[in-house]
């Protein structure tokens, strides 16, 4: 690969460090509108908390997260803010990979495809205990 095309190793550090400020700002901003939304709508009835009540099972998985957040109910957009925000540190891993693999350095890209494989597995990973 030509030296013009192939980015420094500041550059490419600059990069990750801008995909995760990037990231975590969407998903905080996903996470606020989605909150405001959601507080809007109550319209301060008050809640009963000796109870907990988790997340309503349509909004534990990928499907149902991106069918509420298209159908714009305010739970959802939260979820999906919380996507954004687990998938931000995941995407990183990912252009580290790509990014030694451009440096054609192979031990690093394999002990990231193990990091990733590793992050993959736990978030995917939906066993009950």
């Amino acid at each position: 690969m030509p030296a013009a095309i192939k980015p420094t190793d500041q550059q490419f550090e600059i990069f990750l460090g801008k995909l995760l400020r990037t990231g975590v700002l969407i998903a905080a901003l996903i996470v606020l509108a989605g909150g405001m939304w959601f507080l809007s709508e109550a319209h301060g009835a008050r809640r009963e908390y000796k109870t907990f009540r988790g997340v309503p099972a349509e909004l534990s998985s990928l499907q149902g997260i991106f069918h509420g957040a298209v159908e714009w109910e305010p739970l959802a957009v939260i979820q999906l803010g919380i996507l954004v925000l687990i998938a931000t540190p995941v995407a990183r891993v990912l252009f580290s990979m790509l990014g030694f693999a451009l440096e054609r350095d192979w031990m690093y890209v394999g002990v990231t495809a193990i990091v990733l494989a590793l992050l993959l597995y736990s978030l995917f990973n939906h066993s009950t205990r």
